[in-house]
């Protein structure tokens, strides 16, 4: 009788035991796979540094706006992890294109070849190189204006500021994040102009990619008023501010580089017939009265659009309205004006008012 009481007893007990056995042995190995993944994760990202947050961060932002494909996020991501290899190549200054021409530019064939691929049609078809990647020159005020924002914007589509089929949206998250990143143009350069470090990549994403991924030896963050500092320093040596757009950097500006005519990509292709940079929307004018043909303005002119011996002695075709001769005249001779013809200026306070107008007129339609 004992026995027959104990039996079913001792089964519940057997059960119970095997039970609490299976579930001790699955939480052990879920522990173990737990802690062998997060020991993974340690070495890929700390060890290898692979997929910074960074990257994350730039990968997501490329996936919001819905029409950028696999394709042009690598190519941005390659773009901005090896700018100086992009750079050098882009320019013929990276000694792989001046060894094997021949076969670097069957490379580069290739490359546009299987970039194309798995595009959006409509985003690519009739696109330019000029469309996908151009500077708008920027007089000193309004770049000054640039690098002090104080709260984030949202500007798309500036079709009448940058006269591009792509690119051309002014979006800035957390612009008080500015990198100082040494000029992938000079650097590549066998006698580049000095100093190196005169690009400002503004805002996020960019900022931070381009820090962890140069940092600490060809970029450094720093704050707006040193972003002022090198831009009137790099005016004062006669260089030009271009406000940078770029497709796969979201199809947005991105950075202002302080460019000069004997190093810059942008603007030795642009005298070869690329018109990758797009005027300020002023020319220069000279007033007869005051000049006294000194010949200042003439050698700090990174357009040529200055000849003193000629009858007319400024090209105003050839000018980019970018005022660095204005501020080099001793006599107040020469002046910015307007010129509808040559496009809309990049000032930015004026467009967050106008933008500003705009969607509380579109909140009001609505209602």
């Amino acid at each position: 009788m004992t026995g027959l009481w104990f039996w079913p007893v001792n089964k519940f007990l057997k059960n119970c035991y095997y039970r609490l056995a299976v579930v001790t042995t699955l939480r052990g190995a879920v522990c173990n796979v737990q802690f062998e993944t997060s020991r993974f994760r340690w070495f890929i990202e700390k060890q290898v540094g692979f997929i910074k947050p960074s990257t994350r961060r730039f990968f997501k932002e490329s996936k919001k706006l819905g029409r950028y494909g696999f394709i042009d996020w690598l190519h941005g991501y390659v773009y901005g992890r090896w700018a100086y290899f992009y750079i050098g190549i882009g320019t013929g200054e990276h000694t792989l294109v001046k060894r094997f021409r021949p076969l670097g530019a069957a490379v580069c064939r290739v490359f546009n070849l299987v970039t194309g691929l798995g595009r959006k049609k409509d985003q690519h078809d009739g696109v330019s190189f000029a469309d996908t990647y151009h500077g708008k020159v920027v007089p000193l005020e309004n770049a000054r204006k640039l690098v002090t924002l104080d709260r984030p914007i949202e500007l798309p589509n500036l079709e009448k500021i940058i006269p591009y089929k792509r690119a051309r949206d002014l979006i800035l998250h957390n612009p008080n994040h500015i990198v100082a990143l040494d000029c992938p143009c000079r650097s590549v350069r066998e006698n580049p102009c000095m100093p190196l470090d005169v690009c400002l990549i503004i805002g996020e994403p960019f900022a931070s990619f381009m820090f962890d991924h140069h940092g600490p030896h060809k970029a450094r963050a720093i704050t707006q008023q040193e972003a002022l500092d090198i831009l009137e320093q790099e005016n004062k040596r006669g260089h030009v501010a271009h406000a940078f757009f770029k497709d796969v950097m979201l199809d947005r500006f991105y950075a202002i580089c302080n460019c000069c005519s004997c190093c810059c990509g942008a603007m030795q292709a642009q005298r070869r017939g690329t018109p990758m940079l797009a005027s300020s929307g002023f020319v220069c004018r000279l007033d007869e009265k005051k000049c006294v043909s000194c010949g200042d303005c003439v050698s700090v002119c990174q357009f040529s659009a200055i000849d003193m011996d000629s009858e007319q002695r400024i090209d105003e075709q050839a000018c980019m309205g970018c005022g660095v001769c204005v501020n080099f005249c001793p006599q107040e001779a020469l002046l910015l004006v307007r010129d509808p013809s040559r496009g809309e200026p990049l000032e930015i306070h004026r467009l967050m008012e106008e933008y500003g107008d705009r969607a509380m007129a579109e909140q009001d339609v609505q209602q």
